[in-house]
């Protein structure tokens, strides 16, 4: 059986005063899957987001990523710069995903040397 991406077992949340906004929430995630997190107003759709992404540690139960996993998140009202346009806020928080798709290309790329280091490559490949 395939490992986890994201696990979360038995997760609860509760803020002053003593309000559950999450309750015994378990979930599993496999590679490649896509998701969507649907719910009312209130309901804690951010919040498991926010877990997700490590931003919210404060929590009861268990909220596992894979080791070496890399998650962002990009948050629901996030502080803008007023001289960014969109594009330009959206790019500046995926940086990390940017610059990591930009190194996977020239890797392939590279995949066409016949006197490439195919061992390193891949090893590289595997890393990002």
């Amino acid at each position: 059986m395939a490992q986890y991406v994201f696990t979360m077992n038995r997760v609860g949340k509760v803020v002053p005063p003593k309000r559950h906004i999450l309750k015994d929430i378990s979930l599993s995630f496999f590679p490649g899957a896509k998701i969507g997190v649907l719910g009312l107003n209130g309901s804690g759709k951010s919040t498991v987001l926010k877990i997700m992404a490590g931003i919210d540690t404060d929590i009861i139960g268990e909220a596992t990523p894979m080791p070496n996993i890399k998650i962002g998140y990009l948050p629901q009202e996030p502080e803008l710069d007023p001289e960014m346009d969109v594009r330009g806020a959206v790019e500046q928080a995926l940086g990390e995903v940017f610059d990591a798709h930009k190194k996977l290309e020239e890797l392939y790329a590279a995949y066409g040397d016949p006197d490439a280091d195919f061992d390193a490559l891949a090893r590289e490949q595997g890393r990002l």
